[in-house]
């Protein structure tokens, strides 16, 4: 389903993939057994920024994300903002690990991306009620070629 800005209409889906650090899988492996708190961490920090998570799952050694992120921002500054304060929220939550393991990054510096797309006859759909806008709006518009201070014949 489309979401909407002022102007426009989007359907922007991603499918992100983002993992630990080889060194901190065993933090991960940790604190996977307390998943609710990182399940936690990540929902608030999409919801903070409005971004909607369709589905996402934890496994043994990386995150699966489904996410609808709308065109004002991009991919690279949501996968910044998200691996960025999860961590810290992790080691704020869990103080012990911030002096066991100092402050390192914690997620790899990569992630994968794939857009997820709508079929054809949405395209095709989106384009035909288009142009029917922008015929009544032409419409509506005439008016303003009219000279307004054209006066009446006599």
């Amino acid at each position: 389903m489309a979401e909407s800005l002022a102007y426009s209409k989007w359907v922007c889906k991603y499918h992100i993939v983002f993992t630990p650090k080889y060194k901190r899988k065993m933090i991960y492996d940790e604190l996977r057994e307390d998943i609710e708190d990182i399940k936690e961490i990540i929902k608030d920090l999409c919801k903070w920024k409005g971004i909607k998570i369709i589905e996402g799952h934890m496994m043994s050694d990386h995150v699966h994300l489904l996410l609808s992120i709308s065109p004002k921002y991009s991919i690279s500054s949501v996968m910044g903002y998200l691996k960025g304060k999860s961590v810290m929220m992790i080691f704020e939550r869990h103080a012990n690990l911030r002096y066991k393991y100092g402050r390192r990054n914690f997620w790899s510096t990569g992630y994968y991306v794939s857009t997820v797309g709508i079929n054809e006859l949405t395209v095709a759909k989106y384009i035909r009620e288009q142009e029917k806008q922008d015929q009544i709006m032409d419409k509506i518009s005439l008016k303003e070629y009219e000279n307004p201070f054209k006066g009446r014949a006599r």
